[in-house]
């Protein structure tokens, strides 16, 4: 579902989720392609060319590491905040109608697992009379 949220917001998945990881390093560390690629469990040049695409969509851009001339920082732009946006707003709206019965199925999976558990620690009948 969350594939076709992205989608319907205009961008692929894995775009989708290196906008996420762009937006959580931001102010914690630079946000590199080395970094990025780390994150996203990527190899280097295929980082890249997910960068080449937002870049070209204008929803990232590249700048050099003031720090290290090889470097390159990205940075989230404008239509990359709010491409992010739509998609907080959609999982907001998933988790207000979709909630209620996945909290409904959690709490249904946490009274069985107690009740295995109390059977468990529950003497059988057959321990006690020898």
């Amino acid at each position: 579902m969350r594939e076709e949220a992205a989608r319907a917001a205009g961008v692929e998945p894995q775009q989708y989720l290196l906008l996420l990881q762009a937006k959580g390093l931001q102010g914690r560390e630079p946000v590199t392609i080395g970094a990025l690629a780390e994150r996203l469990q990527l190899r280097h040049h295929s980082t890249v060319e997910l960068v080449d695409r937002l870049v070209e969509r204008g929803m990232v851009a590249r700048r050099e590491d003031p720090h290290d001339r090889r470097g390159v920082i990205v940075e989230l732009r404008p239509a990359g905040e709010a491409v992010l946006k739509r998609l907080a707003q959609y999982s907001l709206d998933e988790l207000r109608t979709e909630g209620p019965a996945l909290v409904a199925a959690l709490d249904r999976l946490l009274i069985g697992a107690r009740a295995r558990g109390a059977r468990r620690r529950a003497p059988s009948v057959a321990r006690r009379s020898r």
